[in-house]
């Protein structure tokens, strides 16, 4: 998987256990990023759809939801991508955005990732095997790449793994079936399917994933777009229509409230955390007034951004703040009938944290009820 913000890494055991426990059969991933979630549910048996905005999420997506491994003859695919390693290098878009102008990645990596990237274009496009192809080239660029895992910018010295040689690999593909869809929520959520199961992971701040992945964004459109600034953004980041109503503290809330209420779903559990615009209480009020009888709200300790560790630097690169924390609480929310978020609980091993009219009426202090994990 390539490194991602936000990432559910340490959480996707957890979030496979309670897809377990409410006995779900079915599960939409509505803000899937890396589809790390996804791929869980559909390891442990679920048919699952993936859904994003971002076109790299579609291609892996494409490659690890939608690809059933019991129909790719692998020896085959480890063939394809021998021949595809021993492309000659040449310098294109890549190298000379994004390797010359910008350091994500050293000159001859960039040359191959240029050189393969065409190859898969011209020979694959239209193909079972372009996103298998694509998604097999983004980790190998992944996992050579001078950043900190964010491609807002790169590192002022080249990171050691940089050096490496470019290598593909077969991706870790999985049994059964899913689906994808690409498109903003606001506009696919009507058109995906009914569920036992919508995981919900929305942006949690102004932040935008189509800026702080545009290097994936641009090497899957493969659209040599005109580009701006230091990190060499593509031109489109600037454009309205890039723009989430997620990335907006005024119109988050509602549109998530909009969400709830739009799923067909029985079970909905949703990833949040303690530093986020909607507060624990509200989130639970939503949850309620989209109509689910019990809600249950777990705290997991977790490592804040990568961000937090570099520390606060002036343009120039020089320490000019103190960060005041290093560690925050992920939230997972599960909401639905009383029995299913019962079970739910019962598999992570919590108390049962659900609110009542007699709680909500008495302005408890609920921030005590999150039951840390």
């Amino acid at each position: 998987m390539i490194k991602y913000l936000g990432s559910k890494r340490l959480l996707v055991p957890v979030l496979g256990a309670l897809a377990e426990a409410v006995e779900a059969r079915t599960a939409v991933d509505l803000f899937s990023g890396t589809t790390r979630v996804a791929q869980e549910f559909k390891r442990r048996g679920l048919n699952t759809t993936a859904s994003d905005r971002a076109t790299y999420t579609g291609v892996l997506a494409g490659c690890y939801i939608a690809t059933d491994a019991r129909d790719i003859d692998r020896a085959h695919l480890a063939g394809i991508l021998a021949d595809l390693q021993g492309t000659t290098p040449a310098r294109g878009y890549v190298t000379a955005t994004f390797c010359e102008q910008a350091r994500y990645f050293q000159p001859k990596n960039g040359m191959r990732i240029d050189a393969i990237r065409q190859r898969i274009e011209d020979e694959y496009a239209g193909t079972g095997w372009y996103p298998i192809l694509l998604t097999s080239l983004m980790e190998a660029a992944d996992r050579v790449d001078s950043t900190t895992g964010i491609q807002m910018a790169y590192l002022k010295s080249w990171a050691r793994r940089s050096g490496r040689d470019l290598e593909l690999r077969v991706p870790a593909l999985l049994e059964g079936p899913g689906e994808v869809v690409v498109g903003d929520v606001m506009d696919t959520l009507d058109t995906l399917p009914a569920a036992d199961l919508y995981y919900v992971d929305p942006p949690y701040n102004q932040h935008r994933y189509y800026a702080n992945y545009h290097v994936w964004e641009t090497l899957v459109r493969w659209d040599e777009p005109e580009h701006y600034g230091v990190a060499c953004k593509r031109v489109d980041v600037r454009d309205e229509d890039t723009r989430s109503v997620f990335n907006s503290k005024r119109t988050m809330p509602a549109a998530l409230a909009e969400v709830f209420a739009r799923i067909r779903s029985e079970v909905v559990i949703v990833s949040y955390n303690d530093e986020a615009w909607i507060t624990a209480e509200d989130m639970e009020d939503s949850l309620r007034e989209a109509g689910h009888e019990a809600v249950a709200v777990l705290g997991f300790d977790s490592k804040r951004y990568v961000g937090a560790s570099i520390g606060i630097h002036s343009p120039t690169g020089q320490k000019v703040g103190t960060v005041s924390h290093l560690r925050n609480t992920e939230l997972v929310f599960i909401a639905g009938p009383q029995e299913k978020v019962e079970a739910a609980r019962a598999a992570v091993g919590t108390t049962m944290n659900t609110r009542d009219d007699t709680s909500r009426n008495t302005g408890d202090d609920r921030r005590h009820r999150v039951h840390t994990v």
